[in-house]
């Protein structure tokens, strides 16, 4: 059975979604909610890294996750996961290192499809030219993450 939990984040409301088998999904909300103040044990992992990840405490997450997707869409997703705290690539290198530069779009695509905000960090994609480009959960979160991830914190990255 699925269970849910919100948390008070910097950047807003976060719903986390999962079971035993892992974390499903992890969202941003832009209306506020009400807080959980129960935390499903399924839960309290991926709550307590989140919350450490947001006090600059943890620069890697290691609980469970089960993101559903297309076997494309889960590829992508999966790589991203090797873009290291700290570190941007652009969707035209996300695409070579997938194997298919021609796959730019869907790449891009699967990127803003990604259930998992933060964990499975699509916030790291920018534009070869170094733009910040769309991001789900609004640029100025896209912006924010990355200057909290900056090895340079008291420097300003846009």
């Amino acid at each position: 059975m699925m269970e849910q939990v919100v948390i008070k984040t910097p950047l807003g409301s976060t719903k986390i979604v999962g079971d035993k088998n892992g974390i499903t999904s992890i969202t941003v909300l832009d209306e506020e909610t009400t807080i959980s103040t129960n935390i499903p044990d399924d839960l309290k992992e991926a709550t307590q890294q989140l919350q450490a990840y947001f006090t600059g405490n943890l620069v890697q997450f290691n609980f469970k996750i089960n993101p559903q997707g297309t076997d494309f869409q889960k590829r992508v997703w999966k790589e991203l996961l090797n873009i290291p705290f700290g570190k941007t690539t652009s969707y035209l290198e996300l695409s070579k290192t997938l194997g298919d530069v021609k796959a730019i779009r869907a790449v891009a695509s699967a990127n803003g499809k990604n259930p998992l905000w933060i964990v499975v960090p699509c916030h790291r994609v920018i534009g070869t030219d170094g733009s910040l480009t769309g991001y789900a959960g609004g640029l100025w979160r896209k912006k924010w993450l990355l200057e909290h991830e900056s090895p340079s914190p008291q420097q300003k990255l846009f």
